[in-house]
């Protein structure tokens, strides 16, 4: 569950969000009533907090954060949003993230370089500036909001206000702030701290944005995101109002969900010989009713259908099954396709998904076996067989159990520096010391290893060679109805050790450092 609270339009409008109309929507709604609807169902609980007094409010969001026993959710109330942002913000796996957008520059759109982030990343800080230049307080503005934001690749790494200086200020924080249950406390804190100094602030400093100065501070790690093909804007006029309205009509919502539904970070094989068209079949089936269980049920027979060809040892049948299981794992992708797209998500489902990929891998090398034995081949086949499955089983219980022993491993702790502080030069030097130190020994190897992830050849090759389900399947396809199924186990044997050797080296070496 998610707790909304409500910031008071911040900068204040000309009149009240409930007077101000989105004309060009349907239903001719108010900005209020439009927001309220939308955030109803995440939790029809709303704290709503006025602005008029920033000491008054920031105490009124640190007594909602003690209190609070979920994640939050804080956005001004005269925001004008699509309901798949919002859903995209609250369903982060960051213990804070705020939507922020990049000062515009020639030859660079705004949002330019704002990626969704997975869980904690700290590595960020490797982009604030180590030179000797002076801080500066930001006087550029983006969206009606002052420019004191600096932020990296994955996070904000300072930030200033109006009497609190801060290097190179390159974004703003548009409205919309995520915070996990296990930073409220933090958040908590850091109000009540902010409050009590908010004489030091400027007329113009924005509520937000005082918070995640405050957090970022404190040492909290604030992921960032920009809006990419989705919409957000603070209203504060009827006339920006039915700009808004018309540009959000014009935008394809729709699509955007469409393309959030792909995961990211998927295999070379996944991405271009799947991802591309199974988003299209994951839509067509969520608009006929087909949960992602039924999805999984498909991708389920046509693996056990593949099996039964590779078991007649028939090259006709050979080659139909290796269709057959490139198409299994198509429907395998489109089942959590469709959970994402549909939004419905279940125990069962997850582990139906995570199972029955284990039993249509293993029931393949069955059938391929057995073809091999009724062609007249000799039984040795099955010693190949064994040793795929058997390398494949502990190459599952290392990503399994290294998955759960790092999810207990707390986050790296970030640099702090007092909220009083004029500037941000103290933590720019901690922030640097920090940098040398993560840049020695097994942690330099490993940071070096991962910026070369920024050439896409060494990136997809990192994908490759860890040999993901997407390329076992393609091999198993094409070996299959090319050649035989001793090729295909000699395949998975030699590229499955090769995986289980890449990723065991470097998880020790994490597990060191």
């Amino acid at each position: 569950m998610t707790r909304v609270v409500l910031l008071g339009a911040s900068p204040g409008p000309d009149i009240s969000p409930t007077g101000l109309r989105l004309a060009a929507l349907s239903g001719n709604p108010s900005v209020s009533e439009r927001l309220r609807s939308q955030l109803t169902s995440m939790d029809p609980r709303f704290a709503t907090i006025p602005t008029d007094d920033v000491a008054s409010a920031l105490r009124a969001l640190a007594d909602v954060a003690e209190q609070a026993t979920e994640s939050l959710f804080i956005i001004p109330e005269n925001s004008v949003v699509h309901d798949e942002l919002i859903y995209q913000i609250t369903k982060s796996k960051r213990g804070a993230l705020a939507l922020v957008a990049k000062e515009p520059r020639v030859g660079v759109t705004e949002d330019n370089g704002l990626e969704e982030n997975g869980p904690e990343d700290n590595s960020a800080e490797d982009r604030i500036p180590i030179d000797e230049a002076e801080p500066e307080i930001g006087m550029n503005r983006v969206e009606g909001l002052p420019v004191r934001l600096r932020v990296g690749k994955s996070r904000v790494v300072s930030v200033g206000t109006a009497n609190h200086a801060v290097t190179r200020p390159n974004a703003v924080a548009l409205g919309p702030l995520h915070i996990s249950a296990r930073n409220a406390p933090r958040l908590a804190e850091t109000c009540r701290e902010l409050a009590a100094m908010a004489d030091r602030f400027g007329a113009d400093d924005d509520l937000v944005q005082l918070v995640v100065f405050g957090l970022v501070r404190n040492g909290v790690s604030v992921g960032i995101r920009g809006r990419r093909d989705l919409f957000y804007r603070r209203v504060t006029t009827q006339e920006e109002v039915n700009e808004a309205g018309a540009e959000m009509a014009g935008m394809d919502e729709d699509r955007s969900r469409l393309n959030n539904a792909v995961k990211g970070a998927d295999g070379f094989f996944t991405t271009f010989f799947v991802s591309t068209y199974s988003r299209y079949i994951a839509r067509w089936a969520a608009r006929r009713g087909l949960t992602p269980n039924q999805v999984t049920l498909i991708s389920i027979t046509l693996g056990v259908a593949a099996a039964a060809c590779f078991a007649t040892g028939e090259r006709p049948w050979m080659v139909l099954g290796g269709v057959l299981i490139y198409f299994a794992f198509v429907f395998d992708c489109v089942d959590g396709q469709v959970a994402r797209y549909a939004r419905k998500f279940g125990v069962l489902g997850a582990w139906l998904d995570a199972t029955f990929d284990r039993f249509k891998e293993y029931v393949v090398f069955a059938g391929l076996a057995v073809g091999w034995v009724v062609s007249g081949n000799g039984d040795e086949i099955w010693i190949l067989a064994l040793a795929a499955l058997s390398l494949q089983s502990v190459r599952h219980l290392l990503d399994f159990s290294f998955g759960v022993a790092n999810r207990r491993k707390p986050p790296a702790p970030l640099p702090t520096t007092p909220l009083d502080a004029p500037d941000d030069r103290d933590l720019r030097q901690k922030l640097t010391a920090r940098k040398v130190e993560r840049s020695q020994g097994l942690r330099g190897v490993l940071k070096m290893w991962t910026k070369a992830g920024k050439y896409r050849v060494v990136h997809w090759a990192r994908k490759m060679i860890v040999f993901p389900i997407g390329e076992r399947f393609a091999a198993i396809a094409i070996t299959a109805a090319l050649f035989d199924a001793r090729i295909t186990f000699i395949t998975l044997v030699i590229w499955g050790s090769v995986a289980a050797a890449y990723t065991l080296t470097g998880r020790l070496m994490r597990s060191l450092v």
